[in-house]
Parts: C-alpha cells; structure tokens; sequence
C-alpha cells in the first residue's frame, strides 16, 4: 500500500465516522393543506380532531364522489381500526362533512341533515355531574399535542400554568385560546380550534391546566 493510498483511506475513516457522529436533522415543509370550508358542523370537528394524526392533503387520495356511506365508513376506520380519539357521534358529522365537501352528497339531503345535526339528548332531572377535565383532554386529542410535565407538540400544561401564574385574566385567557386555537403564542405550529365544546367544558378545562 503506497503512502498517498494510506492517506485517502485514513482521510475516508475520518469523514465517515465524522458523518456518523453528526446528528440527523429532519426539516419537514410547512403545512399547506387545508380543509375546505363549509358550514356543517363537521367542518370545525374534522380541522379538530382529524388533523392532529394526518395532514387535509389525506383526503385527497381516497377516491372521488365517494358517498355518505363511504365517507362515514372511513371516518370510523379512523376511530376503530387506528384508535383515533372520536366518538360514534363525531363519526358521523365528521363523514357527512367530508361527504358533502369531498363526495358525492348535498347538504340539504336528509340523511346528511339527520347525521349532522343529531337529536340532543333530553335533560335530566338528576343534578348535573362535575365536569371531568382529564377525559375532556383524553377525549378531545389534546393529549396527543400536549403533556402535563414535557413539551410534545405544544407546552406541557404546567409550563402554561406557570405563564400565567400571576395573571388576573388568565382563566378567560386560556378559556379564550383553546376555544380559538390559534399558532405563536408557544411556536409555529398551530393549534385547532375547540369551538364545538360548551362554555362549561372549556372553562373545566381551563381550570384544570391552570392549577397544574
């Protein structure tokens, strides 16, 4: 082995363990892809809850005209088969959204009406129950984004709590920002917004961050 080859394979030896010793970076594109506005209660649902586990761009690879059957199927594909955190209910508003902005049904069909818009259940006369905040996260995804002691996606909710300590408005504040979502307040990525949960739900939420 001559001299000049030694030195190229003891240079070769060098960059290859400094290219092993160097951290992988990954530097994904901004998110572009949306949901197409409409103003079925879906829309503000799927924004939600759908797009915590995939990008809007998901939909356009099933195929077109697909019907509320169809639609409603592959919403609870998402539910039953890959665990995403929606209830029967969201099911089917989420399938008659997605139905009539991507497929082949009408607003006004009937079906779609009666998915969308569910009969409310009677009220009790049993006094309400205390709000369980815990299962209002579990329930709604903020557990996929968010923890109690580490940074995920967005602020661990002690850190939240921690911001607003000391802040009269606070209650009103975080209320205000989970029912808007919004993005910059902790980073780029933005947050959906809650709008479908009941003023009692959100302040309960709220209240359980704030005490962290």
């Amino acid at each position: 082995m001559t001299r000049m080859t030694m030195l190229l394979c003891a240079f070769q030896l060098t960059w290859m363990a400094s290219v092993e010793a160097a951290p992988l970076t990954i530097t994904l594109p901004p998110e572009t892809a949306a949901f197409k506005a409409n103003d079925l209660p879906g829309y503000a649902l799927a924004q939600q809850k759908c797009s915590t586990c995939h990008s809007a761009d998901y939909i356009n690879f099933q195929p077109p005209g697909m019907s509320l059957a169809q639609w409603t199927a592959e919403a609870g594909k998402m539910q039953k088969v890959y665990g995403a955190p929606i209830s029967d209910q969201d099911v089917s508003v989420i399938g008659a959204y997605l139905a009539v902005t991507y497929g082949s049904a009408k607003a006004s069909d009937a079906d779609v009406q009666a998915a969308s818009f569910p009969p409310k259940a009677q009220a009790s006369a049993a006094p309400a129950a205390k709000v369980d905040a815990m299962a209002l996260l579990q329930n709604n995804a903020c557990l996929s984004c968010h923890t109690i002691e580490q940074k995920v996606v967005g602020p661990a909710y002690r850190d939240v709590a921690a911001k607003y300590a000391s802040d009269s408005q606070a209650l009103a504040k975080v209320t205000a920002s989970i029912r808007q979502g919004g993005s910059g307040k902790w980073g780029a990525v933005p947050m959906p917004p809650f709008t479908q949960l009941s003023a009692e739900d959100l302040q309960a939420m709220a209240t359980f961050i704030l005490k962290l």
